[in-house]
């Protein structure tokens, strides 16, 4: 009998940490969501009202994207750090792309997340990442 309360202790042991893992790591990603959706929404923002193509020679040329490229990852970095995202995610990185002609901003996140709860032979951190993206509507 002793045998079997030991082992369903350990199961449950397991069970607990498990959950409680991986709760840390859904609250961690929806954090960095956040995170992201802004960051992604300031770059988008910016790379469209400081575009000086779009009134010199309209929106059927060629926007300058490596000009857009500059203009929203200085954004999203100057919004990072107005948000104090990398005191809230030590070991933040991120990264900014832009897609569909230049019109979409998409931000990627990624943070380390030392997990509350391990058992032996488990590891003690794992990665976690967040994109979003925000389209720029040029009518």
């Amino acid at each position: 009998m002793t045998l079997l309360i030991v082992g369903l202790a350990v199961v449950l042991m397991t069970a607990v940490a498990v959950v409680v893992d991986a709760t840390a790591a859904f609250l961690q990603r929806q954090g960095l969501a956040t995170v992201a959706d802004g960051a992604a929404l300031a770059g988008a923002d910016a790379g469209s009202r400081n575009e000086p193509d779009l009134y010199t020679d309209g929106v059927a040329g060629d926007p300058r994207l490596d000009l857009r490229k500059r203009v929203a990852t200085a954004a999203v970095a100057d919004h990072l750090a107005a948000t104090g995202a990398h005191a809230d995610f030590p070991g933040l990185s991120w990264t900014v792309a832009l897609t569909d002609g230049g019109d979409s901003v998409v931000v990627r996140v990624r943070a380390p997340l030392d997990l509350p709860l391990t058992f032996p032979g488990a590891p003690a951190s794992a990665p976690v990442s967040a994109t979003a993206s925000a389209t720029v509507q040029l009518d």
